[in-house]
């Protein structure tokens, strides 16, 4: 995929043609080939840029416009289906490209093993970052019945790889013992069930950090999105994860990428799953991309 050509289907609103006038890039991930319960979210980044197209362009939150933050949408990464390990090596490959020509990646997903790639891109640029995981889900498996390559292995990887100290996981209320073990022991830093408030702890210890930050939809409580494939009861509403976006907009973080994962939209045909991902877009990108 060139970078430098437009995209021919559905882009987020008020994106850009001009690649290089960009300063950030929204990407898809269409891959679901790891998942253990639902599959779908592979179809979740097309469909969030389709209902984008049902958002305002100006955020009340923020009182900024898009058009005061210049972004290309440069399609879906064309993953080979069923292909993880090769899938996973292309993601690297795209965000590499991004991190090189200084873009701020905003990838959408697709189930979450697709953020250990761009993890592992993001710290050979940023050796000092952090990682903000926002889920209900903690995802600290070493491997999901025998393959290493899961959905829910990506913050095991990322502890192993930057150090777990420097992972904070907020609105953490599903896993296996072990893993809220290793969490207690390994010296990441783990806050069940809420995210606002940890959130308003963590931000001023992370001032002037790069830190990357990765949003599992499934954060939110089934009421508010259904649309995902593990949906776990107990969660926060949309409401609250507007609120944590905001909070880290006005914060001296240094946000060096994000992405939103886990969006599938075959199990919402309410689409608020997909609307509130949109929005959660567009804040970010008013909000995180300085």
């Amino acid at each position: 995929m060139r970078f430098d050509e437009a995209y021919s289907g559905n882009i987020f609103i008020a994106s850009q043609q001009n690649y290089a006038e960009s300063k950030a890039v929204i990407y898809g991930m269409p891959m679901d080939f790891t998942v253990s319960f639902r599959p779908g979210s592979r179809f979740g980044p097309a469909r969030i840029r389709e209902v984008s197209l049902g958002l305002e362009e100006y955020s009340p939150y923020l009182d900024r416009h898009l058009e005061e933050v210049p972004f290309h949408d440069a399609g879906d990464i064309p993953l080979p289906f069923g292909n993880a390990a090769r899938s996973l090596d292309m993601i690297a490959d795209f965000v590499g490209k991004l991190l090189a020509d200084d873009k701020f990646p905003l990838g959408l997903g697709g189930e979450h093993l697709v953020s250990w790639p761009i993890i592992q891109e993001v710290y050979k640029k940023y050796p000092d970052m952090a990682l903000i995981h926002i889920d209900a889900h903690a995802d600290l498996r070493e491997q999901y019945e025998g393959e290493p390559l899961s959905h829910s292995t990506p913050i095991r990887k990322a502890c192993h790889l930057i150090g777990a100290p420097n992972v904070y996981s907020l609105g953490i209320r599903s896993g296996m013992r072990e893993e809220f073990q290793f969490a207690k022991e390994s010296g990441m830093h783990m806050h069940k069930f809420e995210v606002v408030e940890p959130l308003k702890q963590i931000l001023p210890t992370l001032a002037g950090r790069p830190v990357y930050i990765t949003i599992d939809i499934d954060v939110l409580d089934p009421s508010a999105a259904p649309g995902t494939g593990t949906a776990e009861a107990g969660g926060i509403t949309s409401k609250e994860l507007l609120e944590a976006i905001h909070l880290i907009a006005r914060s001296d973080l240094q946000v060096i990428g994000a992405d939103i994962v886990e969006v599938a939209p075959a199990y919402d045909p309410t689409e608020q799953t997909q609307i509130a991902a949109s929005k959660f877009v567009r804040e970010i990108l008013l909000g995180w991309v300085k």
